[in-house]
């Protein structure tokens, strides 16, 4: 069984950084894709920045292209979303997700594991 755990959520300023991390845990296909999500008070879950394992190519949201970068440490089994500039929209819950297939997506029914998510509040 897949376990994800994001960490490193919490309070920051509008113009500010934040890492988030996500330890995954369990068998999972090597040609997996782990990806970022968020959902925002009142909001659906979007997709944000996704990464494929095995190569490290990566794919982002038009709203995180230039501010977010998403990372994997193959070594720790850990994927990690650089936030910088950021907004008071990018206020969310920010979830961790993981596919078991080697073609990106930015649909949350494709993934078949979450973590609980972890808090980002943006204040002004």
């Amino acid at each position: 069984q897949v376990q994800l755990v994001e960490s490193g959520g919490g309070l920051v300023q509008a113009g500010g950084s934040l890492t988030l991390s996500c330890a995954a845990s369990g068998r999972a296909s090597n040609t997996k894709i782990l990806a970022w999500f968020r959902q925002g008070p009142g909001k659906e879950r979007e997709f944000v920045a996704a990464i494929r394992w095995s190569t490290g190519v990566t794919y982002y949201a038009d709203s995180a292209t230039g501010r977010f970068t998403i990372s994997r440490d193959n070594s720790k089994n850990t994927v990690t979303l650089q936030m910088s500039s950021l907004k008071l929209e990018d206020t969310a819950v920010y979830y961790c997700a993981l596919r078991n297939a080697p073609t990106m997506s930015r649909m949350r029914p494709e993934y078949d594991h979450w973590g609980q998510g972890t808090q980002v509040t943006v204040s002004s």
